[in-house]
């Protein structure tokens, strides 16, 4: 559906993402489709702002997936510049997302090969959380009726606590809340939101064992 879509002969810019207070102030009713994008309202994504947004992360994700491994200063600058908070965390590439403006990161946050983020909605990580080798975060989300999904999707946001452990191949759907201290089985679907410390399997994710929190702070 994008791959159609072409911009005007100019380099692609990071997308703005708006704030709260700047949605605050204008009526639901006179919204853009960006704006519709960040408050999980249908909008079209075909909007040039949107397909600037998502070529300018596609270049980004490129230059970063393509850069001399032992060029660390450089990936972290691209990554700082691509996504909305990145606070010299360490990704491994290749790594791939929609628009990169709405992937907040906290310290210590590790993500192995081949993630994937739709972060058409926004998508927080909390301190020393671990994605394994392929996790997919999937804030998108399309209309059941194929006449509404032509012209239309929506987002939803996905939060993911502190000090988890995200499995290989994981799945996390639009809209899920993961607490803290939280370990997600290799290859699972997270369809529903999870509690914090347990440990979570399965398709659909479900809960396997409960854990107990540590004393100490994390």
């Amino acid at each position: 559906m994008y791959s159609t879509v072409h911009t005007e002969n100019s380099s692609p810019v990071k997308l703005i993402v708006p704030s709260a207070e700047q949605l605050n102030k204008k009526d639901l009713s006179e919204y853009n489709d960006v704006e519709k994008m960040v408050s999980s309202m249908p909008y079209n994504a075909l909007v040039p702002e949107l397909v600037n947004g998502r070529l300018f992360a596609k270049v980004m994700c490129h230059k970063i997936n393509n850069l001399d491994p032992e060029n660390q200063k450089l990936k972290n600058e691209l990554f700082t510049e691509l996504l909305g908070t990145f606070k010299n965390n360490i990704i491994e590439t290749p790594f791939r997302c929609d628009y990169g403006s709405n992937i907040h990161l906290e310290e210590g946050v590790y993500m192995n090969y081949n993630c994937v983020f739709l972060d058409v909605s926004e998508v927080r990580i909390g301190k020393n959380t671990l994605l394994a080798p392929g996790v997919q975060v999937y804030t998108a989300g399309h209309p059941v009726d194929p006449i509404e999904r032509r012209s239309s999707e929506f987002g939803k946001p996905i939060s993911i606590g502190r000090d988890c452990w995200i499995g290989g191949n994981v799945i996390i759907c639009p809209g899920i809340t993961i607490g803290d201290g939280v370990t997600v089985g290799a290859g699972s679907v997270v369809t529903k939101n999870i509690e914090s410390y347990c440990v979570v399997a399965g398709v659909p994710a479900r809960v396997i064992k409960r854990l107990t929190p540590p004393k100490e702070d994390i």
